[in-house]
């Protein structure tokens, strides 16, 4: 046997994609790279490690076993390398996030200052909606997840960030009044709302279930920017968050249309589950969240409609 580091990582991430192809795209090495480390490795075992059937890949039992154990020596191989920082003086490893669409507006302002006091620390920011987060969560890929609508599941536990206030917005074509308007309001209103599974939707499904409210549905869209063009170019209105339309509310290309009931409310929470043990990493940036959250919030997020 004279398998290396590099083979051992690579058969680890084909056996978590299922997939020679965005193995090599998460690990930054081309396809073919990544095909021959696969033979190179499994040319060393008589037992076959992965099978494939039509055009899938699939992981055998003694593959799956082989990559437990890569797993396992690929994690001792970093505690040797945090170690070996350690003594220097420096906290190293990699924080593992997974951020909901919108939070992409706000989890870089709590990220740069730690990233640059700690610069051997290597980042992994996964932005999907609100069931990929919430999903990277409960299978333990991910160190934390950053949600405005905390889990069903109640074993979690959180750090309160900041407020996150979701108001109606249309573009400048029309004019609306500045006095709140009845909630019947968005029947008359073509009305554009993200994909189901995300936190925005979900906040505007409730309010609009617990009002009783006959919407105009006009269109579905799967991102927070593809709303936002969207209303921008005046295919209708929506109920968005505050954060996401922040320079175009400025600019007074956006405007908020004032409702009663509106802005919905709810709270940014950095999110994991009950009882995990956190790397020194994680520990350390969850410390530094706690301790600096209100200087960023007072720095960046002290705005107002």
């Amino acid at each position: 046997m004279n398998y290396t580091l590099n083979q051992l990582q690579i058969f680890l991430k084909i056996t978590q994609t299922l997939s020679v192809t965005r193995a090599a795209e998460e690990l930054h090495l081309t396809q073919p790279a990544v095909s021959i480390q696969l033979k190179n490795f499994q040319d060393q075992f008589d037992i076959p490690l992965t099978e494939v059937v039509g055009r899938r890949i699939y992981i055998t039992d003694f593959g799956k076993e082989v990559a437990k154990s890569a797993e396992s020596i690929l994690q001792q191989v970093a505690n040797i390398d945090n170690k070996t920082h350690s003594f220097k003086g420096m906290l190293t490893g990699r924080l593992k996030l997974s951020v909901v669409s919108t939070g992409k507006y706000l989890m870089p302002f709590f990220l740069a200052p730690f990233m640059k006091q700690h610069k051997s620390v290597e980042l992994n920011m996964d932005v999907t909606n609100r069931s990929g987060v919430i999903e990277g969560m409960e299978t333990n890929a991910v160190d934390f997840a950053f949600v405005s609508i905390l889990p069903v599941n109640p074993m979690v536990e959180h750090v309160d960030l900041l407020e996150n206030r979701l108001y109606l917005v249309g573009n400048t074509d029309e004019k609306f009044r500045k006095s709140p308007y009845p909630k019947n309001i968005l029947k008359e209103l073509p009305l554009m709302f993200r994909e189901e599974g995300s936190g925005t939707r979900l906040a505007m499904d409730h309010f609009i279930r617990r009002n009783h409210l006959v919407i105009n549905r006009k269109m579905q869209l799967t991102s927070n920017e593809a709303v936002k063009q969207a209303v921008l170019a005046g295919l209708g209105y929506s109920i968005m968050p505050h954060i996401a339309i922040k320079n175009e509310l400025e600019s007074r290309q956006l405007q908020v249309i004032p409702v009663t009931g509106l802005p919905i409310r709810n709270t940014w929470r950095l999110i994991w589950p009950k009882g995990k043990q956190h790397s020194p990493v994680a520990a350390a940036f969850l410390e530094f969240v706690r301790k600096e959250k209100e200087a960023i919030i007072e720095k960046h997020f002290t705005f107002e409609i």
